[in-house]
């Protein structure tokens, strides 16, 4: 039903909400990195569009939902779904520390028809996750520009050059219920 082109971009899309990290040794930076998962953990939603290639000029709305890892170890579980028109795609990651990288796949990994986490990164407000399909290779960059916003650009390498293929902008959906006391 959809095309394999367009479960792929979705796929992508869900890397915005999976943040991976190369651990250091030190135990900083294993805190360092969970913190940031639970940080960006959460309800998101926003506007994407396909920016190169044959679908470009696509835009997308994605629903994502992101919580930590089940285990003490640092990592991120995420579902939702992405949606072109009327069709919907549901949209799933794991990525969870494995020895001192982390491993992970959207969708159903790229044995499937999603995509395999290969390596990545972690600093204050960026994560740059190496992503991974047969002979595909690529990047996602999510920056969280403040507690409310994150935007993502999906490359994919192309000869020697990284070229940009998706960008999304990700905002936090927070319930403003007002809590107040009575005198």
């Amino acid at each position: 039903m959809y095309s394999r082109k367009f479960l792929f971009v979705c796929g992508l899309a869900a890397a915005a909400l999976s943040p991976v990290a190369d651990v250091a040794p030190q135990a900083t930076a294993a805190t360092r990195d969970k913190a940031f998962f639970e940080s960006v953990a959460g309800t998101w939603k926003g506007p994407g569009e396909i920016v190169a290639g044959k679908y470009k000029g696509t835009k997308f709305t994605c629903n994502l939902v992101g919580s930590p890892a089940d285990d003490s170890a640092a990592g991120i579980k995420l579902d939702g779904t992405c949606r072109v028109g009327v069709f919907k795609q549901p949209m799933s990651a794991v990525i969870s520390q494995s020895g001192s990288t982390y491993k992970g796949k959207f969708l159903d990994g790229a044995e499937g028809k999603g995509l395999d986490v290969v390596s990545g990164a972690v600093t204050n407000d960026t994560v740059v996750v190496g992503i991974n399909r047969a002979k595909l290779n690529g990047a996602m960059i999510a920056r969280v520009r403040d507690d409310k916003t994150m935007n993502v650009t999906v490359s994919v390498k192309v000869e020697s050059q990284m070229i940009p293929v998706i960008g999304l902008t990700l905002t936090r959906q927070v319930d403003e219920i007002a809590v107040g006391s009575i005198e």
